[in-house]
Parts: structure tokens; C-alpha cells; sequence
């Protein structure tokens, strides 16, 4: 790698001249959109945003949707589940959720709160676990969510090892927005706090080397209170994350907290320490994406200049990192994405000016960094099985012109399983059309759906006639989560005076397989790392 001339503090770092432009350009698209409601922007917005000019936007988001990671809806793009293969990777290769996670959970069921799990970003934090409590005041931040350091509990805790450079770099981002709006996932801070707060980190931060715990007293905004105990790395005795109790002040004061929680979460943390004591998976060996090459060369020919080769493959580097791949040397990346050395290093010298990989000089080897997390992870960290499925069953309908709906089996009724829940519906443009809406509970025997739920594991489809109403006929296939287990039915429904039994299972079954396949794949991406509601 080049040596990299250092850059004086408040300054942007100069672009290498080998760093990959249209990749730049592309993550800052992602970027955009992560910090968009709902991922969602307009074209016209990015450009606005990006200051890129609008054929380049229209590049990059034909691009990205060729790849899946965005979704093109009339003249707005829409991140789309997987585009959370990049943080996904980081995260596997963090291994911090996969041994830790259970534990987080076990706690916040024994405290009824909501417990995260934190690392560190330069002056700021990403959580990268969250164990939520279901309440109508909901305590919780989005995975991969970039908050300052000094507004939260695990802040000055990772702040007990900053380096002078690190509070210089934190200093110059205070004076440089002092009102947090680089920090979208917060509300602005009041600038006549600014001083009370910078002097107060400082004091939190000595308290927090002497105590070895950290409050948060309402810093975030009117309400919240947190307590925040270190995970620390067995071996170098650093800081590898941040265990983190969040609750409300009509629950807990932050005194409260100290006494009542703290002493539980300590011991939660012990734990944790001694799971990282666990050995290291062996480097695991990725099949070569011997297709690469060829889906870009054609997509290149069906899209044309609409497609842009670099973007696509210098995202594709991203994935490289996984499980047993936290730190790969350059021949090891080209190897993993079948790219030539020459793309993969201009790649990696591009992330690395924009701070999602580090490179070690000692080992020759590059790492993903937390920011990973901030291309698109964030906003589909809160998705829902009925909004993964939303676009597909559009698409479904469309293709077949019958309504289709998404049931799961109840499971607060006085016996549950007896009744099916349709949580989302795509009705077809009939005159006659079936109307099943969305919320609608119904007997699950009496349901092509529910029999197929009730019967998980046995039948493959179900076609129901005539059994809830006379002339509706329904076929159902199954969908199933990352551990094969059947958790929902996607439904088609029509007129027995449209089509017959032979049809539906001819015309619109492999439709609904196809269907389903697809859900399922965004399912599984969606939910490697977070926990994806069905309703």
C-alpha cells in the first residue's frame, strides 16, 4: 500500500490518486439514503444532496438496483434488504454479536429493560445488538446508528482510551457542528449546552476510568437514562465493547439505575468476558465467485453505461469479510471476490481513505471498520416481515393479476394457532375480487394458510375450495426463517369462475414458490444479525 501523507486536524483528507471515483461516488448515494426517512429519497433529493450531477445519480441507482441493494419506485429509490450483506459482514466478522448476543438477551429479559451492546467509532459509538422490550414508550436506537460519544453512557467509557489526537479530532468536531446535525439518528443539541456538555464528558470520562461504569442522565434527550459497564477484550485487556441498560425515568432514575441495575449488569459483562475467551473460528475459505466476472460483463450489456462496473465491483470487496475473515491480506481479497489484484487494491485504497477499512502494516492485512454499518444497515435494522415481503407481493400480483396476502398463526387467542393473521395484502383490479384485509383474523382449518401452517413440515402447498366461502379458491405456499422453520403462508386467492384447480397449481404455483424463494432470501439477509417481527 501507498504511505499516506498525514492530514492536519479539521482538514479533509486528500483522495488518493488511485482511489476508485465512482465507488467514492457510490457510497456517498448509500450514505444518503441510510440517513433518509425510511432509507427513502428521491433522485432528485440525492442529487440535491450528493451535489453529484443527476446522470451520475441515475447511474449509481441503476447500479445498485441491478445489484439488489436499492429498489427503483416511480422516481424515489428505496434501500432494499440486501444491501445488509456489507454490514452483515462486518458484524460476522466483529464475532461480537454471535457470542455475545445471547447473554444481552438473557439480561433484558431478567431486567424487563432494554439492553444493547455498543463499539467504538472514532469520537463516536455504534450499537451493534439490541434487545428491546415491547412498549408503548420504546427505548431503543437502530443497529449500525452513529451517536456522539459524549451524549451517551458507553462514550466516556471508550473514551478512557482516546489518544491525544483522538480528543483533538473530538474537539475539532464539537466546534464544527455544534448543534450534532451530522448525527441524524439524535435530536439537535441546544447550543447553549454545548459548553456544560464539553466540560461534562471530560469529568465523565475521568469518573468513568475510576469507577468503571458510566451514566447517562438524560443526555440524549428528556427521559432516558442509561448505565454503560466494559467488555474487554480477554487477551489485550482493551475495551471490545460496551454492555449498555437503557430505561425511562418514569421506571428509573439514574441513581436507580446504579443501585438496582448496575450490579447485575457487571455481572452480565463477567460473563461476557469469559465468552470471548472462546477460540477463534478457523479463517474460513469462501468459494471463489466464479460468476462475477460474468454477471458484470452482462448486466454491463443489458444496462450499458447505465451500469457502472467499478461500483459494483468495489462493493463486492465488502463481502469478502465475513465469519472467520476479520482480517484479510490483499491476495486473499482477490482470491475471495475473483477480482484482479490490481481492482481489489484500488478498492481497498478507497475504502480505506473513507474509513471503512484499516490497514495493518505489521501483518499486511485490511479490516472493516463500524462504518460499514452506515451503508443502509440502520434503517432495515427495524424491518418488518410484512414490509420485506411488500415489493414481492406486488411484483406476484402483478404477474398472475390475483390478490395476494401474507398470514402467520395467532398466538394470543384463548388457544393459539386456531386462528390465522393476515399482515399484509396486495389486492388485485378485479371487479369481483377477493377482500381479505389486512388485520383480518380467520379460523385457520377453514384457510388454505392455515392449513399449511398447522401442518408445517408435511405439505409443500395447499389449495383449499369453496371451505370459508363459496366460489374461493386459495393456493398457499410456506415461508421460512434462517433455521428452515415455517413461520408464515403466502396466499393467492380467486374466483372459482376464473380459474380451476389444474390452473392454479399449472399457472400461478410457480409464481408463488418463486415468490416465496425471494422473501426468503430477504428474510434471511435482513435477519442474520437483528430480529425481524412478523407482524
Amino acid at each position: 500500500m501507498p504511505a499516506k501523507t498525514p492530514t492536519p486536524a479539521g482538514e479533509p483528507p486528500t483522495v488518493p490518486e488511485e482511489a476508485v471515483t465512482p465507488l467514492i461516488r457510490g457510497i456517498a448515494v448509500l450514505r444518503e439514503l441510510t440517513a433518509a426517512a425510511g432509507g427513502t429519497m428521491s433522485l432528485s433529493a440525492l442529487e440535491r444532496a450528493t451535489g453529484l450531477a443527476r446522470s451520475t445519480v441515475d447511474r449509481i441507482a441503476a447500479t445498485l438496483a441491478r445489484m439488489g441493494y436499492v429498489r427503483l419506485d416511480g422516481r424515489d429509490a428505496v434501500l432494499a434488504p440486501p444491501v445488509m450483506e456489507l454490514g452483515n459482514a462486518y458484524l460476522a466478522a466483529l464475532r461480537l454479536p454471535a457470542l455475545l448476543s445471547g447473554r444481552a438477551d438473557d439480561l433484558a429479559d431478567e431486567l424487563d429493560e432494554s439492553v444493547s451492546l455498543a463499539v467504538a467509532d472514532r469520537d463516536g459509538i455504534r450499537f451493534i445488538h439490541q434487545a428491546t422490550r415491547r412498549r408503548a414508550m420504546s427505548l431503543s436506537f437502530r443497529i449500525g446508528d452513529l451517536l456522539p460519544a459524549e451524549r451517551t453512557a458507553p462514550g466516556p467509557l471508550f473514551a478512557t482510551e482516546w489518544t491525544d489526537a483522538d480528543w483533538t479530532c473530538w474537539h475539532t468536531r464539537r466546534t464544527s457542528d455544534p448543534a450534532d446535525r451530522d448525527f441524524p439518528a439524535l435530536p439537535p443539541r441546544r447550543p447553549e449546552a454545548d459548553a456544560a456538555l464539553r466540560d461534562d464528558f471530560a469529568h465523565r470520562t475521568k469518573r468513568a476510568a475510576q469507577d468503571g461504569w458510566s451514566l447517562d442522565d438524560q443526555l440524549i434527550e428528556p427521559g432516558l437514562v442509561a448505565v454503560s459497564v466494559p467488555v474487554r477484550h480477554p487477551d489485550t485487556s482493551r475495551i471490545a465493547c460496551v454492555a449498555n441498560v437503557v430505561s425511562h425515568t418514569s421506571r428509573h432514575t439514574a441513581e436507580s439505575l446504579r443501585t438496582t441495575l448496575l450490579p447485575r449488569l457487571r455481572t452480565a459483562a463477567e460473563a461476557m468476558q469469559e465468552d470471548l475467551r472462546r477460540p477463534t473460528a478457523a479463517p474460513a475459505a469462501p468459494a471463489t465467485p466464479t460468476g462475477l466476472a460474468t454477471w458484470t460483463s452482462g448486466s454491463k450489456q443489458q444496462l450499458g453505461r447505465e451500469f457502472i462496473e467499478s461500483l459494483a465491483r468495489g462493493l463486492t470487496v465488502l463481502t469478502a469479510f465475513g465469519e472467520g475473515r476479520s482480517a484479510l491480506t490483499l491476495s486473499e481479497v482477490a482470491r475471495a471476490t475473483g477480482l484482479a489484484r490490481a481492482t481489489a487494491r484500488r478498492a481497498l485504497i478507497t475504502y480505506e481513505h473513507l474509513g471503512l477499512v484499516t490497514h495493518s502494516a505489521t501483518t499486511r492485512t485490511f479490516s472493516l471498520t463500524p462504518r460499514v454499518l452506515a451503508l443502509g444497515f440502520p434503517p432495515l435494522s427495524r424491518t418488518t416481515l410484512p414490509r420485506i415481503a411488500a415489493p414481492h407481493m406486488a411484483a406476484l400480483t402483478d404477474r398472475v393479476q390475483e390478490s395476494t396476502s401474507l398470514a402467520v398463526l395467532t398466538t394470543s387467542t384463548p388457544t393459539p394457532g386456531d386462528e390465522i393473521h393476515y399482515v399484509a395484502r396486495t389486492p388485485a383490479r378485479h371487479v369481483m375480487s377477493v377482500d381479505i384485509a389486512a388485520g383480518t383474523r380467520l379460523p385457520a382449518r377453514k384457510t388454505a394458510a392455515g392449513r399449511l401452517l398447522l401442518d408445517a413440515g408435511e405439505a409443500t402447498h395447499a389449495l383449499l375450495d369453496e371451505e370459508w366461502e363459496e366460489g374461493l379458491r386459495a393456493i398457499a405456499v410456506p415461508l421460512h426463517d434462517r433455521t428452515g422453520r415455517t413461520i408464515a403462508a403466502l396466499t393467492t386467492t380467486t374466483h372459482t369462475a376464473r380459474r380451476t384447480q389444474e390452473e392454479c397449481e399449472r399457472d400461478i404455483l410457480p409464481h408463488l414458490l418463486t415468490t416465496a424463494t425471494r422473501i426468503e432470501a430477504d428474510l434471511h439477509t435482513t435477519s442474520r444479525h437483528t430480529q425481524v417481527p412478523l407482524t
